[in-house]
């Protein structure tokens, strides 16, 4: 069975002691663990190596909000793959609405950034998502196909390291929600996708989580699709409680 995750990406925000807390507290909580169930942070870079430390022994696990597409050199301010595996993240986002809009990155970038994720050995947690006029238009299928044929290049191997989250541009941080059933399309469409270029067994196995405005109260009805396997957070992963009661909806 495919692997359910609840994944909080805290983007830019908290102070180190903040963020230090919020882990700590995210942990604490974490007790009413399930098989074949994931939890993961992804605190700034900041934070990284003190939250590694602080949730040893938890059942948390931690993962980067971003990575360079090269493994080292003169790039300042970056941060590699390599330097990721080093501390020990698990997980990194790859290709997130707001890396795409703020920061121009492109397919190639993005592809770059896959290899050398799964060249360390790190699970990449890739990001589709329509805007709110290729919803209004009803190209939105269209544009998330798009955003997806970049993988159809990587090995068997290699896909299957990899989860999809899927973001409508148009749900994120404003409030609104696409519904369980816009949701579950999507997804199943993703999953007819997969099925299709990376063949049957991987379709069943990849986890594609959902990630817009999901909150305590639509958690359950959202997880609740065939389809959808679990979060990635926004807003709501800022606060433990609210974060853990979405763990809770995961069937």
């Amino acid at each position: 069975m495919r692997k359910k995750i609840v994944a909080g990406n805290w983007k830019m925000n908290t102070n180190f002691q903040e963020g230090i807390e919020l882990a700590k507290s995210v942990a604490d909580k974490y007790t009413d663990t399930k098989d074949g169930q994931e939890v993961v942070v992804f605190p700034p870079y900041l934070h990284l190596s003190a939250v590694v430390e602080e949730l040893k022994g938890s059942k948390v696990t931690i993962g980067a909000q971003n990575c360079h597409t090269e493994l080292k050199g003169a790039y300042t301010g970056e941060i590699s793959a390599g330097m990721l595996q080093s501390i020990g993240m698990q997980y990194c986002l790859v290709g997130h609405s707001e890396r795409r809009a703020y920061f121009f990155e492109d397919d190639h970038e993005l592809t770059q950034k896959l290899k050398q994720l799964l060249n360390s050995s790190i699970q990449p947690i890739f990001c589709c998502g329509e805007s709110l006029e290729d919803r209004k238009e009803g190209s939105y299928l269209e544009v998330i196909e798009q955003q997806l044929e970049l993988l159809w290049a990587f090995s068997e191997t290699e896909f299957s390291q990899m989860v999809i989250a899927y973001e409508p541009v148009w749900a994120i941080g404003t409030g609104e929600t696409a519904t369980a059933e816009q949701a579950q399309e999507i997804h199943a469409f993703i999953r007819t996708l997969i099925r299709e270029k990376m063949g049957a067994a991987l379709a069943e196995n990849t986890s594609i989580l959902y990630g817009g405005s999901c909150k305590p109260s639509n958690a359950n009805e959202l997880f609740g699709k065939d389809d959808v396997d679990g979060g990635l957070i926004g807003g709501a992963a800022l606060n433990a409680d609210d974060f853990l009661a979405i763990v809770k909806a995961l069937n």
